[in-house]
Parts: structure tokens; C-alpha cells; sequence
């Protein structure tokens, strides 16, 4: 074990081991840690946390934390937690199986928010106090600042509010990773106005550290470990979605609706986000930019190759190649990525001061372009609304993309009412599945319906839609014509049989 990475000397003589510091923490505590996405989470401690809870609870003693992140944490977090039946409180977001399970089954209390919602309302008192941060770290500068690694989250307000700190160093990450993050201070009485300063993806308006009060800060542990990497699988239909989002976007170009650079882009996770920024490095577009949530693969092969200039995100979310490639290049790429405080880089005002272009997924969306981005057939949660909501209703031009169908053709995604509603049918302008894409701009709910059955709809599924809205449209419906018997009953078919499609 070394000291090197801790400059600031006062902390070195609270170096200890992950389960030494596991034990500082207590049955019912509020426990909040960094990251967002793979990047930033720590790591050690939580899994001596596990390890705590399932000693204790053989005992038959109690232990289960509130739980406060930035947005996912993979397993490192969440799995072995909720796994250790140690969480009785979650938010905002999440993505491990084992969490989602007990979530919906109704074990671990969640709040599912807007991500750029998190910290404000925490400030304000809304989710109570917070007894431990937990923060990764790559290194403590001699000042007592703490300099993150793959994401912020929201460290910097777990930092400001919790009674007691533990600082993970990964020494995995380069030194030399210190100047990629700009933290911005939203206690200052300037702060909107600094914050209004983000002219281009690529405008710093803060500091490269976070902040800490020393007399907090209880344990410093240190770990070595790779953030926990994602694999980013071929797939035709994300092939097919992101072809007709390429199309769409240069056919805007060539009726001088957009630049030829295209406003800053956003794009949210998964294969669909990846396929599509693989598929702009090859585009005709010139010196592009990108104000988004998670960094993924395909966005810097844009940056390596020159065709992107700039990338301003929350957290880098990579295949474990690309990581190493980022870890060991840290020197040439933090000058042309930033990373920022998931308030900053989902902050809507921002978002549509930049005029961006958002481009998120869906679970579902109806005739209509309501959009359902959570709860599987209306009830079960699947991840969390994320920073879809922050993006979709500030940008300048809203993009939803899902497949048309899932398991083996027993699902549409294309719905007559979704089961549950994230994004209400203003804040989608445009619908893409495999099959097509539909431009809802300036359209009446009866036009969009035709648009999203006739472009989006699977074969399979398309004559139903056209039938019920065809009949709804005969009875007294009004401007949103609907069979309010019928409108759910696909989901309910689903429910009885397996399957969506009358068997």
C-alpha cells in the first residue's frame, strides 16, 4: 500500500483497510456515493458492506442502508447490496438486476427522478440527511482536493452535506486524469450566472477537484481496479435505427433546417447510442460536438478521428479496450473532454441554450408519441427515467428510439396508450424503430398516429394499430381518438397470454 497518491498529509494516517471502514458505517444510515453510469462508483467498500450485512443478519441482527448514487452503479454498488439484503431506500436510478427485482418486489422502497433533480432537492432538505458519502478518487492534491476518476455523479453535494466521509483511491486510474473534470459550485451566489457561461460543450466554468472539509473525513481506502466495463454487442436492428436517424439528419442538413457541424449531440446508453454514434464517424458531418450524459465508444472514435472536436459529459461508460485506451492516453484526451457534475451536464437550461439534439431510448410509445421510457407493462420498474426527461424537453429536437418488437415478436413497442407515461407526447418530435421513422412536427394527434403505425409499427403489429385507430376515430373521440376499453388491452392480453398479438 502507498501514500503517494495522497498529497494532502493529514489523510494519511487515516488509511485502512475496506472492512475497517465498512465498520464506521450503521444500521439505517443514509449512505450516498459517486459516479454515474460504470464510471465512479466506489468499489471496496461497498462489497465490504455486503460482507458486513450478511454477518450481522446471520446473527440476527439488522442492517440496511438508504442508499443515494448518481445514476447506475452496476454491480459494484447495487448488486452486492441489494444482493446482501442491505438497502431498504433507493434513488435516483439503477440498473442491477438483483436491485430491480427487489424493487418490484416491493422490498426496497425507490424514487425515481430526473437526474439533474438530485442534488438541488437533496440541498433542500427533500430526501433528509445524509450520514456517509463514500467518494472514488484517483488522487488527494496537496490542498485537500479530491480529483475524481470516470464521473462525477453527485459527489460534490454528498461531500457538502454528509456528516462523515470515506475516500476510495483507485490507483488504477493515471494522475495524470486530473484537469478532464470542471466542478461546478452551485452554493456560490453567482452560480446560474457562472452556470449560463457554458457557451460550447467545451466552456469550463469550475474547478478540476472536489472539495471536502478534512475534519470529515473518516477512512481513506485504497483500491486498484478497472471501472467495471461494458460490452457493446452487434445488432442489427440498433444498425437499422441508427441508419434511419443518419438519413433523417442529413436530409435536414439539405434543407438548411440544421448546420452542417448539427447542434451539440446527446445521446443516452446502450447498443441503440452506441450503433448510432458509429454510424456519424462515417456521416458527412464536419466538426461536431456532443453535450451528453455518458461517453461511449462510438463517440470517441469520433473524437479520435477528428470528426468530433468536443464531448461534455457525466461520466465515460466504456469497453474495457477503450478504457485502457482513455486511462493511457489521459494527457492528449482531457483537453477535449469534459467531465461535470450530473447537475451541469443534465441541467435543462443549459440543454436548450445549446439548442441540442437529444436522442434517448424507449420501453414503448403509443400512437400518439407518449412515450413510456420505465415500467414494463405500467408496473414494473426496468431502470429509472435517468436524464431522459432533463434532455427531452429542452432540446431542440427530441429523438425516441426503440426496437419495434421484443421477445421473439410477443411485444410491439408501438402501443395504442402506453401503460405508463415519462415524456408526454410534446416533448417527442421524432419516433424511430427498425422499421422507419416518423417526423411528428407540426402534426394533430390523428396525423402523428398515422405517421408512428405507418413508419414504426411492425408488419405484424401495423393492421392492428390501423384498426383501432380507424374505429376509435368513428366514434365521438375527439382530438385524441381512443377505445378506452380497448386502449390498455394489448398490455392486458400480454399479462393473460404471453403475448401482445391475439393468439
Amino acid at each position: 500500500m502507498t501514500t503517494e497518491r495522497i498529497g494532502y498529509h493529514a489523510f494519511r494516517d487515516r488509511v485502512m483497510t475496506a472492512d475497517e471502514a465498512a465498520r464506521l458505517i450503521r444500521d439505517k444510515e443514509t449512505v450516498a456515493t459517486s459516479g454515474f453510469g460504470a464510471g465512479g462508483t466506489p468499489k471496496a467498500v461497498p462489497r465490504a458492506l455486503a460482507v458486513m450485512a450478511k454477518e450481522l443478519h446471520a446473527q440476527g441482527d439488522p442492517f440496511a442502508l438508504r442508499l443515494f448514487t448518481g445514476a447506475s452503479t452496476m454491480t459494484d454498488v447495487d448488486g452486492v447490496l441489494a444482493d446482501a439484503d442491505a438497502v431498504s431506500f433507493r434513488m435516483p436510478y439503477m440498473s442491477d438486476p438483483v436491485m430491480r427485482r427487489k424493487i418490484n418486489a416491493g422490498s426496497i422502497a425507490y424514487v425515481d427522478t430526473h437526474l439533474s433533480r438530485v442534488a438541488p432537492w437533496t440541498r433542500a432538505g427533500f430526501f433528509g440527511k445524509i450520514d456517509v458519502a463514500i467518494i472514488e478518487a484517483a488522487l488527494v492534491r496537496s490542498d485537500g482536493g479530491l480529483v475524481p476518476t470516470f464521473a462525477i455523479g453527485n459527489a460534490q453535494t454528498w461531500l457538502d452535506l454528509a456528516d462523515k466521509v470515506i475516500i476510495e483511491i483507485n490507483t488504477w486510474h493515471t494522475p495524470q486524469i486530473e484537469g478532464l473534470h470542471d466542478i461546478w459550485d452551485a452554493t456560490i451566489p453567482d452560480a446560474a450566472a457562472t452556470l449560463a457561461r457554458i457557451a460550447t460543450p467545451g466552456t469550463r466554468v469550475g474547478q478540476a477537484a472536489l472539495q471536502v472539509d478534512p475534519d470529515k473525513v473518516a477512512a481513506v481506502v485504497f483500491t486498484h481496479e478497472p471501472e467495471q466495463s461494458v460490452t457493446f454487442r452487434e445488432d442489427k436492428d440498433a444498425a437499422a435505427i441508427a441508419g434511419h436517424i443518419l438519413d433523417f439528419l442529413q436530409n435536414e442538413v439539405a434543407r438548411g433546417r440544421l448546420p452542417r457541424a448539427l447542434p451539440p449531440l446527446q445521446s443516452g446508453v446502450g447498443n441503440i447510442a452506441n450503433a448510432v454514434m458509429g454510424g456519424l464517424a462515417d456521416a458527412p458531418f464536419e466538426n461536431l460536438t456532443a453535450y451528453t450524459e455518458v461517453i461511449q465508444d462510438g463517440m470517441l472514435d469520433m473524437l479520435r478521428s477528428g470528426r468530433m472536436t468536443a464531448i461534455s459529459g457525466a461520466a465515460l461508460y466504456l469497453s474495457p479496450d477503450y478504457a485502457d485506451f482513455v486511462n493511457t492516453h489521459m494527457h492528449t484526451l482531457r483537453d477535449k473532454i469534459v467531465l461535470r457534475p450530473q447537475e451541469v451536464s443534465n441541467n435543462p437550461s443549459v440543454v436548450r441554450a445549446l439548442n441540442s439534439i437529444a436522442m434517448n431510448a424507449a420501453i414503448e410509445v403509443d400512437i400518439y408519441g407518449n412515450v413510456n421510457s420505465t415500467r414494463v407493462a405500467g408496473s414494473r420498474v426496468q431502470n429509472g427515467i435517468g436524464g431522459s426527461g432533463d434532455f427531452a424537453r429542452s432540446a431542440m429536437l427530441s429523438i425516441f428510439m426503440t426496437p419495434s418488437i421484443a421477445k421473439n415478436r410477443a411485444i410491439s413497442s408501438i402501443v395504442p396508450m402506453v401503460s405508463h407515461v415519462d415524456h408526454i407526447s410534446q416533448d417527442g418530435q421524432v419516433v424511430v424503430t427498425e422499421q422507419g421513422l416518423a417526423d411528428l412536427r407540426g402534426l394533430c394527434p390523428r396525423d402523428r398516429a398515422r405517421q408512428i403505425i405507418t413508419h414504426c409499427a411492425h408488419p405484424d403489429y401495423r393492421p392492428l394499430l390501423l384498426d383501432y385507430v380507424e374505429r376509435a376515430e368513428r366514434q365521438p373521440g375527439g382530438d385524441t381518438p381512443h377505445i378506452l376499453s380497448e386502449a390498455l388491452s394489448w398490455h392486458q392480453r400480454l399479462m393473460d397470454t404471453g403475448a401482445m398479438i391475439p393468439q
